[in-house]
This record gives structure tokens, sequence and C-alpha cells, in this order.
């Protein structure tokens, strides 16, 4: 039989999650977020769980015409715009919106040919400092636009960086309301911790990212229960060995638990070469047949212990929940297992290793 770890995406969770994002700023249009090959899901196996979105962003060329395949006729947005003046043809004939950042860009567009104007996102530095216009270059740039042909709408657009957390974004918003004032065009500047936490700002177009994969952007402030979002990947597997410590023990590589009584454990069919992060240290949040424990030891490339000891119930074949989704109504939310890493739900997502089976479920 094959090796049993596998990953599961529910496309009915991602269908929830957009609908909460448009509980929480209502009156709004709704990109999803599929960049990352949609966060680690799969564009071709979320996509029936978000195609209640009224459009759908993403980071590149080869991600757009992946979302054209699979039928979309909606809008598609390039979320870091074009990277070289060929890449505007594509973006023609695939009717692609595209972000604006830089003079380059707009360069490129006042020298490309083509008979389909087009929609782009002149995006704002308001404090961010990634990409995106300073604030004293902002309204020459959409002059630029504004007086080419090859352009027929201009979205204004920044990004937050600590709607999150407790600074919040009013300092941003205060740069973007001087630097858009008067300007015609709609606006897009909510992402997905503005969403949840800041609403109200939404303007015309929110851009839903990791809310739609069941993580929460503010995490340990707020779980996924408290902004009522459900999980849209379990990894799961099963026990295959069991072994039975007495006190002085170690477990793993380097020896670096050992025991202080006796204790069962359970070796599970999953490591770092599946995606799961080796920065787990003994007590990283499991489920075992729906019982929450934790693992025990270092975590090698493709097993990881967990204890059993106050599960006499569970062995060999058990399974395993390392994030998601266990039996009955058990959940391990994928941001409890990121924070034990040291890292976000992000990462944990978009490092599921290509070798993992996985599989959409409705």
């Amino acid at each position: 039989m094959p090796r049993p770890v596998e990953a599961l995406i529910h496309r009915e969770a991602l269908a929830h999650n957009l609908r909460r994002a448009r509980a929480a700023a209502p009156d709004t249009r709704l990109w999803a977020v599929v960049k990352a090959n949609a966060y680690g899901h799969g564009i071709e196996r979320a996509y029936p769980g978000l195609a209640g979105a009224d459009g759908f962003a993403l980071l590149d060329l080869a991600e757009a015409e992946r979302v054209r395949a699979l039928g979309w006729r909606g809008p598609v947005l390039l979320l870091e715009g074009v990277f070289e003046p060929r890449d505007l043809e594509l973006c023609s004939r695939l009717g692609l919106q595209h972000a604006v950042h830089c003079s380059a860009q707009v360069d490129w567009l006042a020298a490309h040919k083509t008979g389909r104007a087009h929609h782009v996102h002149l995006k704002l530095n308001s404090g961010m400092n990634r990409l995106g216009f300073r604030p004293d270059e902002f309204r020459s740039a959409w002059a630029r636009l504004a007086a080419l042909p090859q352009v027929d709408a201009i979205t204004l657009m920044t990004h937050f960086s600590d709607a999150d957390g407790a600074r919040g974004i009013a300092h941003q918003m205060t740069v973007f309301d001087a630097a858009t004032r008067d300007l015609p065009g709609e606006r897009s500047v909510a992402n997905s911790a503005a969403i949840l936490r800041h609403g109200a700002v939404a303007f015309d177009w929110v851009r839903a990212g990791i809310l739609g994969y069941g993580s929460a952007p503010d995490f340990p402030e707020h779980d996924i229960a408290y902004w009522g979002l459900l999980p849209t990947m379990t990894l799961r597997t099963r026990v295959i060995g069991v072994q039975s410590l007495a006190p002085g023990d170690t477990v793993g590589y380097g020896s670096t638990f050992r025991a202080e009584r006796p204790m069962r454990i359970g070796i599970a069919a999953c490591g770092y070469a599946d995606g799961y992060p080796r920065h787990c240290g003994t007590g990283t949040p499991v489920l075992v047949d729906g019982t929450r424990s934790g693992t025990v030891g270092r975590v090698s490339m493709d097993m990881l212990a967990v204890d059993l000891s106050a599960l006499p119930q569970s062995g060999i074949g058990s399974e395993v929940t390392l994030w998601g989704r266990g039996p009955g109504t058990s959940v391990l939310p994928i941001d409890e297992v990121a924070h034990a890493a040291g890292t976000i739900g992000y990462e944990l997502m978009c490092a599921l290793a290509p070798r993992v089976p996985t599989r959409a479920v409705d």
C-alpha cells in the first residue's frame, strides 16, 4: 500500500471562508488571492471552492494561464505587475489586469503596441516600503498613465504592513487618502487582516489571501474560531510503529528528548521532507485518533514521534492529524503548529512537499 501520509483540500471550507470575508467587508468586490499555487493548496484543486469570488489575484503569468484554462472569464490581477515588456502582450491576450509600481512599468506600457487597452492598478508605497510609488511621485505617475492610450482604467492600490497588530492602518490610510484625494478610480487596500479587523475601510475591492485558507492573520491574538474561519488543508498520516520507553531513554537524532517516566510513543509517517517543520520541538500539538497529544523529540526526514502514553487504545494504524480536520469534529488549526515552529501558517501551507499525495474533498 502507499505510504499513509496525505493532504486533503476542503473545498467547502474555502467557499465558507470567502463568505466570511464578504460578511466582514460588505458592499465590496472580492479578489481571491491564489498566488503561490493557491497557498500550497493547488490552483486547480482550490478553484471550485473559490469560484464565488469576483476576481482572482495572483503573482505571475503561468498562474494566470492556469486560471484562464479552468474557464474563468472574470477579472485576473497580477499583484506585482509585469516583469519585462514582452509580458504585456500576454496581458493583452488574456485580458489581465496588472499592478504598476515603478516608472519602468509605465515606460513599458507607453511603448506597448496593443489594440486592447489595459486596466492597471497603480500602487502607492504608503509605508510598507516594498513596492509602489512614494507619495510625492504618485500623482505624476497617475497623470502619465491616464494620458496613455494603452490604459483605459486605473485602480488605486496600497498594501498594509501592520493591519494584523496594534499599530493598525491609520498611519497608512492618512498617506493613502492624501495621495489619492480627488483622483478618479476604484480603491483596493484591504488584505486579510484589514478585512477582518478594519472592514469599514474596504473601499471597492478587498484582497482575501490567508483568511480564505483557514488561517488567522493575527494569531495568536485571535484564532480561526474567533473569526469564524474553517481549516482548508488537512495534513494527516498514521502510526507505523510503537516504542515503550523507560526513564532515561532518549528519542530521535541528537537525543534531544529524554524520558523522565515510562512512556509509550508512536512513530508517524511524516517528516520535514513532507513539509512538516523540523523546528517543531517536543510538545507540538497533534491529534491522535482525534485526541490531542504532542510530538516527542526531533522531527526526522520521513518520521516523527508522538506521545501515546495517555492513549492506550491508539497504536499501529492510528490516524495522526498534523494540522487541519481530525476524526469526527476534532480540529487542529495550522496556526498552532506554525506557532510551535516559530513561523506562520502561510509558510506551512506553501511548504507542503510535492511528494505528499493531495486531493480535494467536499
